[in-house]
Formats: structure tokens, C-alpha cells, sequence
């Protein structure tokens, strides 16, 4: 069963269309909107190592396939199969792109083109029942294999995004306090040598002070 569907821009992850659900179980719609939102946010910093993956969250999984400048997520529960799944979200890529293709790159509000969830519950209601003959015949079509398509935890996929933040955060931190430190060692140095060879200085300067003194006598 298809639970969410939620399009975006991968370049800096803002949303562009969502399939509006009914309300029904609302604070899981939430968290899991969540979830997908991160995903994208990750996904604009570089973070995605292909352009097909099936990421599992709990007892459901993230599909998702990104064509160009854009991301088509589902969410649907883990014995929908993938092979449907995908092209579920083939069928979104294809009319998106046709027609909103030319104004991806301009939209700049969040669901600039939240009027193609019409076609998103349209198309979801065809792959809702996974035993119509229509589906049947898509499982049955050996032209579209996902058999390649990686598979990986959410928190995985999260944590290393997190983790390459916390790595660039770390080594801005360092880069910062080496020059405090190199500074500081400056400043140390320059202490030292003032009070190596003040003393001295000062000698020097008490006895040509003498000299003068004692020349302006003389």
C-alpha cells in the first residue's frame, strides 16, 4: 500500500508536490514526512550514492528514484513489491517532467505545483491493489528488474550525513583554533625574547647613559 508520495528539487531539497493524505494516523504522516524531508536535505548537500535506492524505516521503506534536478519519493509498507513501487514512481517521473519540466528550475515557494497531486492519487489508486490484472502484468514484465537497486537502513542514511557535517564542523573548529594557537605561540615567542634581552637592554642603555653623562662633565 502507498502511504506517502512526496516530490523535490534535489539541488537544495525544496519540496515541489506531495499526495495529500486523508488525516488517518496523522502523527506517523508527520513523523514520516519528517523523515523524507531530512532524506531530501541530504540528498541537496551530495549525500546520495545512487540514483534508485529502497531505504527501510520501521515497518515501512522509503523508495525513491531521482531523475535530473528532481526526487520522487513513496513511502508504501514492506511487502508492497518493489518492482510496482517503481514504477509507480516511473509513471509520477514521467508526467511531472512533461508537465512541469520547464518551470523546476523557477519554482521558489515550497509545493509550487501542489495541483499535480491530482494525478498523484489518480496514479495511486491504480497500484493500490497489487492483484488487478493491470499490475499483474507489470510484475510480470521482465523489462523493468530492481533486483540492483540498493537497500539501507534510514538511520544509516541519516547518520552519514550527519556524521560528514559533524566531520566539516570538527575540522573548521581546528582550522580555527590552529591559528588561535599559532597566535598565541607568536605572542609566547615575543615575550620570551623581551625578556631575554631586556635585561641586557637595559645595561647597555644605563652605561651609555653613564658615558654621556659623564662626556657632558668632562
Amino acid at each position: 500500500m502507498v502511504k506517502l508520495t512526496m516530490i523535490a528539487r534535489v539541488t537544495d531539497g525544496l519540496p515541489l508536490a506531495e499526495g495529500l493524505d486523508d488525516g488517518r494516523d496523522q502523527k506517523d504522516a508527520d513523523f514520516y514526512k519528517q523523515q523524507a524531508k531530512l532524506l531530501f536535505k541530504n540528498l541537496s548537500r551530495g549525500h546520495n550514492e545512487a540514483s534508485r535506492m529502497s531505504i527501510e524505516t520501521g515497518p515501512n521503506f522509503f523508495h525513491y528514484i531521482i531523475e535530473g534536478r528532481v526526487c520522487y519519493l513513496t513511502m508504501c509498507d514492506r511487502s508492497y513489491p518493489r518492482k510496482l513501487i517503481f514504477q509507480y514512481l516511473e509513471d509520477l517521473k514521467n508526467e511531472f517532467e512533461r508537465v512541469n519540466g520547464d518551470q523546476i528550475e523557477t519554482a521558489a515557494r515550497p509545493y509550487a505545483f501542489i495541483k499535480f497531486d491530482t494525478f498523484i492519487q489518480k496514479t495511486k489508486k491504480l497500484y493500490q491493489d497489487t492483484h488487478t490484472q493491470r499490475n499483474l502484468a507489470k510484475l510480470n514484465d521482465e523489462l523493468y528488474e530492481v533486483h540492483q537497486i540498493m537497500t539501507r537502513n534510514v538511520q544509516e542514511v541519516l547518520g552519514v550525513g550527519q556524521k560528514l557535517d559533524q566531520v566539516s564542523e570538527m575540522s573548521s573548529r581546528l582550522t580555527s583554533e590552529s591559528r588561535i594557537y599559532a597566535d598565541k605561540a607568536k605572542d609566547l615567542n615575543r615575550q620570551a625574547l623581551i625578556r631575554k634581552w631586556a635585561p641586557v637592554a637595559i645595561v647597555i642603555g644605563v652605561v651609555l647613559l653613564l658615558f654621556w653623562v659623564k662626556a657632558k662633565i668632562w
